[in-house]
């Protein structure tokens, strides 16, 4: 049970904290979709994604009402569609993403993410086709994410994996120039990719989660910088180990909002929930940027002088 003052320093945190739930994101394996025609790949993923995903927009809009808590972005990932797709040459890897993007566009869904390839240890002939696809297909869409993971500490540097990746990146930046490189913004490039990744641009849902998952992520800057501004106002000399222990705390009382919601929309939709996250990605908002969190820490400035 939450406690009077803890239901009043999360209102706190809702009215002027820039607290908020940043995306539920729901994850979709789209491995039994898999089909040697391109248009029956198609039909399925859009069968499939469309049945676990019709009320999720108007599901996460109805408990953030009830609960005053907005959900800002409703997203999905999906099966890393080199594996899912694999066979498929890079024309109906574009065709591919552009049905997934009208699927998100019918959906009301913000970004669908999983449009990758694992290749830290070398390449399939579906990996090559995914890749080779990327600039014509973030070109074409307006909410497909693409990531990338070209190394790890076990296997190593794909060290033609990186080199084509940064023919990729630079095709993509003059492919979407007229929209500021616009189509950069949806690519990442990782070492060590987690096994599943439920947030954008990366996101993508790993071989070992379930059928459809629940994930949620909870913006946190300004409730940490508040926090550590609050503790260092009360206790002025106050070390390494206490300000750790404040921001332990704040993270504590933040993720569990995010689970509240993630719970409630999870058992709306008879799907199971899966993991909250406090992300430290900044906003527009000012006083809602990590630097900030490293200037109430102590250092001098952030960005340029």
């Amino acid at each position: 049970m939450l406690t009077e003052r803890e239901i009043l320093a999360t209102l706190e945190m809702l009215k002027n904290e820039n607290l908020d739930v940043r995306t539920v994101t729901l994850g979709v394996s789209l491995f039994d979709c898999a089909s040697h025609e391109a248009d029956r790949f198609i039909a399925n993923i859009s069968t499939k994604i469309t049945r676990l995903a019709a009320n999720l927009v108007d599901v996460c809009d109805e408990v953030g009402l009830r609960y005053g808590i907005p959900v800002v972005n409703k997203r999905i990932s999906i099966s890393p569609i080199a594996v899912a797709a694999s066979g498929f040459s890079p024309e109906e890897m574009c065709r591919i993403a552009e049905a997934l993007d009208a699927i998100a566009a019918q959906l009301r869904i913000d970004f669908i993410g999983g449009f990758g390839a694992l290749v830290e240890k070398g390449f399939t002939r579906g990996d090559h086709a995914l890749i080779e696809s990327i600039p014509d297909a973030l070109s074409r869409t307006s909410r497909i994410c693409s990531s990338i993971n070209v190394a790890s500490t076990h296997a190593g540097i794909n060290m033609d994996a990186v080199g084509l990746m940064g023919r990729i990146i630079k095709r993509t930046a003059d492919i979407t120039a007229d929209r500021d490189g616009i189509g950069c913004a949806k690519l990442v490039v990782f070492a060590n990719i987690p096994q599943d990744v439920p947030f954008m641009a990366g996101a993508y849902l790993g071989v070992g989660e379930p059928d459809a998952v629940i994930n949620v992520g909870v913006s946190g800057p300004g409730v940490v910088k508040k926090a550590i501004d609050r503790a260092r106002a009360t206790h002025q000399d106050m070390d390494l180990g206490q300000l750790s222990e404040t921001i332990k705390r704040t993270a504590f009382k933040v993720t569990r909002v995010g689970e509240l919601i993630g719970r409630q929309v999870a058992e709306k939709l008879s799907i199971p929930f899966g993991v909250a996250d406090l992300s430290l990605a900044p906003t527009p908002n000012v006083g809602d940027s990590v630097g900030e969190i490293f200037q109430s820490l102590g250092l001098k400035s952030i960005g340029n002088p």
